[in-house]
């Protein structure tokens, strides 16, 4: 948000009011959530009937696994009473999960606040702990994080949004029930590089085969995302961010298997950018440049 208040500065606003403007990211995400929640409505109105054939395809392959190992398995016994705990149980980690996160979202925008507030002070921490030989690239550093994220962040909020509205357009073609539910769930999941498709894809691909019983429609739905994924990586996001981390994918993997041991999800997000900096950082300092090496694509 620095260059947006930056700009709010020069214009003349103070610098109080200039870093306030940086709310209307939370406009943006509770009219994301909304939109969210409507469709989580929708889908509720249909949960009893996937349900429902969910335990139909229970007993039919309990009949199928007893037919071919000759044993009796009785994989529906208490059933219902198994579903119910099931829901409870993930009903409790919603809320718990909620809870968490709105703690979060309202901690977030207050640190954000202070640190801007204060930026002048963490960067003349950084000089006067730095050699004199160093000064002048951590000018150049400061500024090539800052315009980097900016644009990549504008731009990866710009290249969720199209994915999202491609995915809901496929879904809606095939005749999938919540399109927009399931369209903007697997847009916000590709956040988590490589692994976030592929696990926000498994919720519409089994709704779709309960309801449907038909192979076809899944295949259909893969085919959506496959074709949107690809358009995603080889157009909508070359296009898109005009100013790409051009870090290595050998290294965005170790960072993401890092990230992912020591913060789980979030470290999966987060250090990719981290990993980014640090290449920044070799690209101006001479004495890194062997690591420079093993983090840039080229």
């Amino acid at each position: 948000m620095y260059p947006v208040s930056k700009r709010l500065e020069n214009y003349g606003w103070s610098k109080a009011l200039a870093i306030t403007a940086f709310f209307y990211c939370i406009f943006l995400f509770l009219g994301l959530l909304a939109l969210l929640l409507w469709q989580v409505s929708l889908f509720s109105k249909d949960a009893p009937l996937i349900f429902s054939k969910l335990e139909v395809v229970i007993q039919n392959f309990q009949v199928w696994l007893n037919n071919k190992t000759g044993m009796e398995i009785n994989l529906t016994t208490n059933a219902g009473d198994k579903l119910i705990d099931s829901v409870g149980n993930i009903a409790a980690s919603a809320l718990q999960a909620t809870t968490s996160t709105l703690f979060i979202l309202f901690l977030t925008p207050v640190y954000t606040a202070l640190f801007m507030y204060h930026r002048k002070i963490f960067v003349q921490f950084l000089k006067n702990i730095l050699e004199d030989k160093y000064k002048v690239q951590l000018d150049i550093i400061l500024q090539q994080t800052i315009h980097t994220y900016f644009n990549y962040i504008k731009g990866m909020v710009l290249v969720y949004l199209i994915v999202g509205i491609l995915n809901s357009i496929g879904l809606y073609a095939l005749g999938v029930n919540n399109a927009i539910l399931f369209g903007m769930l697997c847009a916000i999941m590709t956040i988590i590089p490589y692994i976030g498709i592929f696990v926000s894809a498994l919720l519409p691909i089994s709704v779709v085969w309960m309801q449907t019983q038909n192979i076809w429609y899944p295949l259909g739905v893969i085919a959506v995302f496959s074709f949107v994924q690809y358009l995603e990586a080889n157009v909508i996001f070359p296009k898109v961010v005009g100013t790409q981390l051009h870090v290595s994918t050998f290294a965005m993997l170790i960072a993401i298997i890092v990230g992912g041991i020591i913060w789980g999800v979030a470290g999966m997000v987060l250090f990719i950018p981290f990993v980014a900096i640090v290449k920044i950082i070799t690209d101006n300092i001479e004495e890194w440049k062997p690591l420079n090496m093993l983090l840039s694509r080229q």
